[in-house]
């Protein structure tokens, strides 16, 4: 019973084998009109574009093109800009019209490739070109993307911060459909809303070690509402490193830096005692301080306090923009390893400190275990992007559904206390 289907599926596709072949010299042959080069199909169709000399199209009306022959049908259109962004559309069922479904972009050059047949089969081929017109509003959507060009850990999001607000969902995703991110190797991710002025991209894991991720822009000259275009935006390329991650475990007193899968070093820490327990979860390194003067104030302690300090502290490597640090605290050596008696900051040795500030770059993962603190937010205090499930994540695409989880831009904390 199971040769079967076997034997019949080979002797079909053999079968099609010499169909294909017979059509293919059948279309070869000199009386089939499918042989023929395309004719000008100019007579056969009609499109909504400027007419007369120095004309230009309206960049808020869709596009439209129109099969006038009865007997003749459109087959296929194809409309680019002189930046090669793609025009998408529809083609009805019939062959007869064709429409634009994405914006068309202003002070624009487009060419659209029409491509038809007549009634006994033959091509045809029909190319069109055409500019649009300025926008009647000047106000035009800057976008800045972050970081800078470099190089960096697999943590790091990319950030898309706009120079206005954009709150509808519709014009939201007019503006997240423009921003692309390419990277190679190839991975799956998602620009996800922080507020109305601020989107943050990151795969659904961390980015590939060694990766080369190209960031850029199709709004300029797109229409995001009626007083409002999208204007032009420098690209960003960056690199990242070696897969570097550092996890403290706190209750254990230890941390383990793995780099590309492998642990390459065990080092004796010390975390948040009680009541400045360290924040869990995922944090990307900021950036790295080699002096930091950190004082008791900065996190609410005040002057007097048995839990006042005021100290200088190097090799200090920042993970949240609140103060909390990896940093070497040579007066806390006799509990690293058996105690938590920071402020909230991991502590360790001088030299370990300096050798994981010599060894980890911005971007690179620090992750906290078994803290007795809450975990680390995710936006405003750094980036704890990682801490959202992919699931929630998407959800605050415009593209995807559902609503930003952020906070509002006013209620971002970018104050830099410090903590130790």
């Amino acid at each position: 019973m199971s040769q079967t289907p076997r034997t019949s599926t080979v002797i079909s596709c053999t079968l099609l084998v010499v169909a294909l072949t017979a059509g293919a010299t059948a279309c070869s042959s000199e009386g089939s009109p499918l042989s023929a080069a395309p004719y000008d199909a100019a007579d056969q169709i009609s499109f909504n574009g400027p007419s007369g000399h120095g004309k230009k199209a309206d960049p808020d009306k869709p596009l439209e093109v129109t099969a006038e022959d009865d007997d003749g049908r459109i087959t296929d259109v194809t409309a680019r800009d002189a930046t090669g962004r793609h025009v998408a559309g529809e083609l009805s069922a019939d062959g007869t019209r064709w429409h634009s479904t994405s914006p068309l972009a202003a002070s624009a050059h487009y060419t659209v490739r029409v491509s038809t047949e007549d009634e006994d089969g033959a091509p045809g081929r029909k190319v069109l070109a055409f500019d649009t017109g300025k926008p009647l509003t000047k106000k035009r959507l800057k976008v800045t993307f972050g970081p800078k060009a470099g190089t960096y850990g697999v943590g790091q999001p990319i950030t898309a911060e706009l120079s206005k607000p954009v709150k509808d969902k519709a014009q939201r995703a007019i503006v997240e459909r423009a921003l692309k991110v390419d990277s190679m190797p190839a991975v799956e991710g998602a620009w996800h809303w922080v507020d109305d002025k601020e989107l943050h991209y990151r795969p659904k894991e961390y980015w590939p070690s060694k990766a080369t991720i190209q960031v850029r822009s199709n709004l300029d000259g797109i229409k995001i509402s009626d007083r409002l275009w999208g204007g032009k935006v420098k690209p960003l390329k960056l690199t990242t490193g070696d897969r570097v991650i550092a996890v403290t475990d706190a209750s254990s007193h230890s941390m383990t830096v793995y780099k590309n899968g492998k642990a390459i070093n065990d080092i004796p820490v010390t975390t948040g005692k009680p009541g400045f327990e360290t924040r869990n979860g995922v944090k990307v390194v900021l950036g790295k301080e080699y002096f930091v003067r950190m004082r008791g104030t900065s996190i609410g302690i005040s002057e007097g306090s048995s839990e006042s300090y005021d100290l200088p502290v190097y090799y200090a490597t920042r993970v949240t923009w609140s103060g909390e640090y990896v940093h070497a605290a040579p007066w806390s050596v006799g509990s690293q390893g058996y105690a938590n008696v920071s402020h909230g900051c991991t502590g360790m040795s001088t030299g370990n400190a300096e050798w994981f500030f010599d060894n980890v770059r911005e971007g690179d993962v620090v992750k906290v275990v078994n803290s007795d603190g809450d975990t680390m937010e995710t936006f405003g205090n750094g980036f704890g992007d990682w801490n959202l499930g992919w699931k929630k994540w998407r959800k605050g695409s415009a593209l995807v559904g559902g609503s930003p989880d952020g906070p509002r831009p006013e209620e971002k904390a970018r104050l830099r206390p410090e903590s130790v």
